[in-house]
This record gives C-alpha cells, structure tokens and sequence, in this order.
C-alpha cells in the first residue's frame, strides 16, 4: 500500500527533528533543551524483552511480509519484478520525537508507526531494483538521546544499537554464503551503522558489495580505518563507504560541526573536520563533482504531498570540504530547507535515481 503524504510527512518530522537539535545548540541550557530530553533516566529492559528477530513480526520489511514498503516505486515506474541477486539491510532514522522515554517501543502506535513505514518505502527503495529489503524495528533512541552527552543519552544509543546489531546477525545468516548484500542506513540508522561495520568487518569480507552510511558524519581517519574500509574511490568499487551530506550555498554547517569536530571514535583518534568524508552519489566518487544532467532522478512531490515523481537532471552536486553542494532545480519543498541550507531531509530524496544505479553498478562489478 502505497502512502499518502509520504514525502510531506517525511520532510516534516525530520525538519521538526533537526529544528530542535539547531535551536538547543544555539540555546543550550534553555527550555527546549527540557522540553525534548527525555523525562527520568534510562532504566534497562529485561534481556527477556528484546526483539527476536527470528519472528516477522519484528521487521518493517523483509521477505515475507506483506504488504512490502521497500517495493514502493515513483509515480510512472514500475517495480522490477523477478528474483533479487542481492540483499539489503537499511536501518531507518530517528521517528520518535516524545519525551517520555528514552527508547521508543520497538512498534510504537500512530503516526510514529507511520513514520517509519513511510521511511522505509522513500529511502530503501533505492535499492529494490538490484535486492530484497530487510529493515528491522529497533528500539531507537528518542530524539533527546541526542542532545545531551550524559550516561543515560549514551545508555539509550546503546540498546538501540544492540537491536540493530541482534537484527543484522539474523539479516546475514539468513544470507547464501555467496549472495552480495548493501547495507545503507539514515541519520541514527547511519549511526548505527557505522558501529556495526566495524564490529563485523570480518563477517563482512568478500561479501559487502557497498555501505551508504548517509546524514551522519564521518571522518576518514577515525572512523574507516576501524571498519577496515575505504572511501568510494571510483564508480565501480565494492566494498568501500559512501557517505554525504547535502547543503545549498552558502553553506553554514557550524552547527552540526561544532557537535561533532573534536570528538573522538571508537580507538581515540579526534575527528577534524577536513576528514570528514564526502562520496558523491552522483558521480560514486570521493570528492567528486557532476553536473545536473548526471543526475538519473530526484524525487519531487505533489503539490499536495500525496505521491512523488523522479526527475532526472535537475540537481547538480559537488563535494566541498567534506560537504556536498548542490545547486539547480531543488525540489519545490517550502519551507522544508533546514537552517544553514541543511538539505538533510532530503539526502535520498535528491539522488534517488543515482543512488539505484550506483547500487546496481557495484553489485555488477561485484558479480
């Protein structure tokens, strides 16, 4: 079933998100900061309650279930029937916004439900041409999770991660031997991702054919060394990252960078941020650059948000220290563009034609 309001609701909810985020950063100590942290602290759920990803029930979308949200297509093309040579594991971004827990309900009710469902058929679809989805539910982190650098913020990450890694373990054993996988995550399912890549690099040798770790931060020598990957260099490699994250000039990132430059990863070393890495989907390579015409389709809505068409050549990127630019005919959102020219909400949403072909690139350079 295909969504109503996909695109509008998406847009919304992350706008909503990063809206917050920017205005405790500037005002840090104020009331908002209060008013999205979560109420009390983080209290550990029973080992017994965690998710068993043996049942279907505990997917937003994997062989299996029905109705399909990765199968959704644009207006005007049809999904690619037949067998799928690969398989994807996408974890989506953050859809919970409440204060009043640190960790959502791995199935929340309403429109947090909704979201993520919604995520999951605008982002993940990417992929569907060249694999089949699996997208697992996770008890992720409240948005104010995120806001604070505190032992209950850091307790909240963790179990969520935990989730995304018990997930991923059933994800890969339910894999032949030989059956290429993508793994591709969003904002907190970037995140995580990142985490999981380094603690299974050597699960995933010889059979990751690409990892689009988008709208999160990474630095090339903090963060990739520990996952024993590299940077996309070129169009056709396997195995390597592809990571960005989208602003219109002039760009003012100040506020996400100054949460994120001079932290340090997992073996210590201080993310700065001329290492920040930059892959551009639409040329597959670190630092690149293309013009308008080499982008194979951006999601575009309605006017009333109701479904969404891809358009080819209409927005050109470049990467500019550690950013990337885009410029052209940018989807008519309103006022959906987030401080500082953020295009955050939409890093799939531009390059959702180049992002299916890069897929099925590698995945036939990795065959």
């Amino acid at each position: 079933m295909l969504a109503r309001r996909f695109l509008g609701c998406i847009f919304l909810l992350t706008v909503i998100a990063v809206a917050i985020g920017f205005a405790v950063y500037q005002f840090g100590g104020s009331i908002l900061i209060k008013q999205a942290t979560p109420k009390g602290h983080f209290v550990a759920p029973k080992a017994a309650d965690g998710p068993d990803y043996a049942k279907l029930e505990n997917w937003v979308d994997r062989p299996g279930t029905a109705p399909s949200d990765s199968v959704w297509m644009p207006d005007g093309m049809a999904p690619i029937a037949g067998d799928k040579p690969a398989a994807t594991f996408f974890i989506h971004p953050t859809t919970y916004l409440q204060n009043d827990r640190w960790n959502a309900p791995l199935v929340p009710t309403g429109q947090n439900e909704s979201r993520i469902h919604l995520f999951v058929q605008s982002q993940a679809s990417a992929f569907n041409a060249v694999s089949t989805i699996w997208a697992p539910r996770y008890r992720q982190a409240a948005f104010g999770a995120f806001l604070l650098k505190s032992d209950d913020a850091t307790k909240a990450l963790d179990l969520a991660y935990r989730d995304v890694l018990a997930a991923f373990d059933v994800f890969l054993a339910a894999q032949p031997a030989s059956k290429p996988v993508i793994l591709a995550g969003h904002s907190q399912g970037a995140l995580h991702l990142s985490r999981l890549l380094a603690d299974r690099r050597d699960a995933l040798k010889g059979r990751l054919v690409a990892a689009y770790v988008v709208g999160w931060p990474l630095s090339a020598t903090a963060d990739l060394p520990a996952m024993s990957r590299t940077a996309c260099a070129t169009p056709d490699e396997i195995g390597c990252i592809l990571s960005w994250q989208s602003f219109s000039e002039p760009a003012n990132p100040a506020l996400v960078m100054d949460s994120w430059v001079g932290t340090k990863s997992a073996n210590g070393i201080v993310r700065q941020r001329a290492d920040m890495v930059c892959v551009n989907p639409l040329t597959g390579t670190s630092g690149g650059s293309a013009p308008a015409s080499a982008n194979l389709g951006t999601l575009q809505p309605s006017a009333n948000f109701a479904t969404a068409t891809s358009y080819a050549g209409q927005v050109s990127a470049r990467c500019s220290n550690g950013l990337l630019l885009v410029a052209g005919d940018l989807p008519s959102v309103g006022g959906f563009v987030l401080p500082g020219n953020n295009y955050h909400p939409f890093d799939y949403a531009l390059f959702w034609g180049s992002i299916r072909a890069d897929a099925a690139r590698r995945l036939a350079a990795f065959k």
